[in-house]
């Protein structure tokens, strides 16, 4: 489903109405070119789980852990991999243990050796907007989507170009 996020507000939106979908051993890849939105997205379904606290990208990190009512979210961002491999090397395995939801930022730096994700989120840039499509790829996946509302479109602060 194609989602249209006219601005900033819309992408945090978009990641708050995902928060009450997500349960336990949820994998959800984040696909989208840099400064489509991915972290924002991932800001949005953190504040509407809870969570105050800063929420940075993990680029030079790899991970950002964010404990929310005794549920672990990580959030992480393989943008820095030079090869798949590195992943291996970062001992990061023990993450997708099923006990947290993991929220990927640029997956395909690390397959082979990712789990298979349950949903995948794309955000691509389309002049002063974005556009979210959300995509369930596994049971658990579609299950998590029957409950998912897709925000109301709101009033962009910049108008979309002609």
């Amino acid at each position: 489903m194609n989602i249209i996020l006219a601005d900033e507000t819309a992408t945090l939106a978009l990641g708050a109405a995902l928060a009450p979908c997500l349960s336990a051993g949820l994998v959800v890849y984040l696909d989208g070119d840099l400064g489509a939105g991915k972290t924002t997205l991932v800001r949005g379904l953190l504040r509407a789980s809870g969570d105050a606290g800063p929420v940075k990208s993990p680029t030079y990190t790899l991970v950002e852990i964010h404990a929310v009512s005794g549920l672990n979210f990580y959030h992480f961002d393989f943008y820095r991999f030079n090869n798949q491999e590195e992943y291996l090397d970062a001992g990061l395995d023990e993450y997708f243990d099923g006990s947290g939801i993991c929220l990927v930022e640029w997956p395909a730096r690390a397959e082979p050796y990712l789990p298979a994700p349950d949903l995948v989120v794309r955000l691509a840039v389309d002049g002063a907007r974005r556009i979210g499509d959300v995509r369930a790829t596994s049971p658990r996946g579609e299950r998590c989507l029957t409950n998912f509302v897709p925000p109301v479109a709101l009033p962009s602060s910049t108008p979309p170009p002609a």
